[in-house]
């Protein structure tokens, strides 16, 4: 089976695929928005949409509130047509022919979702979660969905379950935000692909993050289990982890998770390639790279609250570390890339 891991949390989603060469992934999206992410590898995304609920109308009248903070486009308020030259494009064979520009590759039966019309997203993706950033598809709710591979790689699928349904799209690696958070051993690099400001879905946040061996991120620990308005946000997270090997020794690290106020989770946790901690709340981090070993983590995050946001709150025995950076310099062996490094 293509599906290596599976991960639940009452909103929060993630399922990571290991495809070989030709294999395909089929799934219904059901209650739930997913990302199609490429860690290793690129595939090609058909999602097939339904047409619109009466209970979920893509643009009610007047238009639908935001939930999302910043500058970022509420696509809920209609959507332009695909654009080919972004790495998608509409099938206008839906219902009667695979897709014809990976057709007979491809090997499967166009979706069943009456009246709805497919769309195909070719991403390129990357070789691994440290060369670059990667493009990624967007698939709404109640879609059906297919993912296939020509070479083989593997590729996350970040949920949340949602109550809107957004038009399917296509997110460009070059256009994504890297970021660098703190100052010496607690430098990291953040890629902001589906940040609550960044990429707007209705309830789904993700990021990556990458840790130089040595280095402490997820820190000073930080909690977003209490909705607060103005001041921090409830949100549940899936981290899942990728640890560079050193030759032919395999990567390791540490995730803590400690119990707050609202809830008692208490983890500490040794983490390789392909673990993950579920986080329903609590104070979470350090999150430690051990030396010699590049970290990589993926955080999946939803929350039940009306607006779309993470705001966090520090823990008050270790906020104090933040004031300790000021005249530290980045780490030098950050940024591992650029955006204008991702294929493609």
């Amino acid at each position: 089976m293509p599906v290596t891991s599976e991960h639940s949390l009452a909103l929060s989603l993630l399922r990571i695929l290991d495809l070989g060469p030709g294999e395909t992934y089929a799934f219904e999206c059901g209650d739930a928005e997913w990302i199609v992410l490429p860690l290793s590898g690129g595939c090609t995304v058909r999602c097939t949409e339904p047409m619109p609920h009466p209970a979920l109308p893509l643009a009610p009248p007047g238009g639908p509130p935001s939930r999302n903070r910043g500058s970022a486009p509420d696509p809920a308020a209609g959507a332009a047509p695909p654009d080919p030259a972004r790495g998608c494009a509409p099938d206008p064979t839906a219902g009667s022919a695979p897709h014809p520009a990976r057709g007979s590759a491809l090997g499967i039966s166009p979706g069943s979702g009456a009246g709805g019309g497919s769309v195909v997203f070719e991403l390129a993706g990357r070789g691994s979660v440290f060369e670059a950033t990667t493009d990624f598809a967007y698939v709404p709710r109640d879609a059906e969905v297919e993912v296939w591979s020509a070479e083989g790689g593997r590729f996350a699928l970040a949920g949340a379950r949602c109550e809107r349904r957004l038009p399917a799209r296509y997110g460009a690696g070059r256009d994504v935000a890297v970021e660098l958070r703190g100052r010496g051993a607690c430098s990291r690099q953040v890629n902001n692909f589906a940040a609550a400001d960044a990429f707007a879905c209705d309830r789904l946040i993700a990021v990556e993050v990458l840790t130089p061996g040595g280095n402490w991120s997820s820190y000073p620990p930080h909690k977003h289990d209490e909705q607060c308005p103005g001041e921090e946000s409830e949100l549940e997270e899936i981290y899942w982890f990728e640890i560079a090997p050193h030759g032919a020794t395999p990567g390791v690290g540490y995730q803590r998770v400690t119990p707050s106020p609202a809830g008692k989770t208490d983890v500490l946790a040794e983490v390789r390639s392909g673990d993950a901690v579920l986080i329903p709340d609590g104070w979470h981090g350090p999150s430690i790279a051990a030396p010699g070993h590049d970290m990589y983590y993926l955080n999946v995050m939803a929350g039940p609250g009306a607006v779309r946001e993470w705001l966090i709150r520090d823990h008050p025995e270790h906020a104090w570390i933040r004031e300790s950076w000021e005249g530290q310099p980045v780490d030098p062996r950050l940024p591992f890339h650029r955006a204008e490094e991702a294929r493609r």
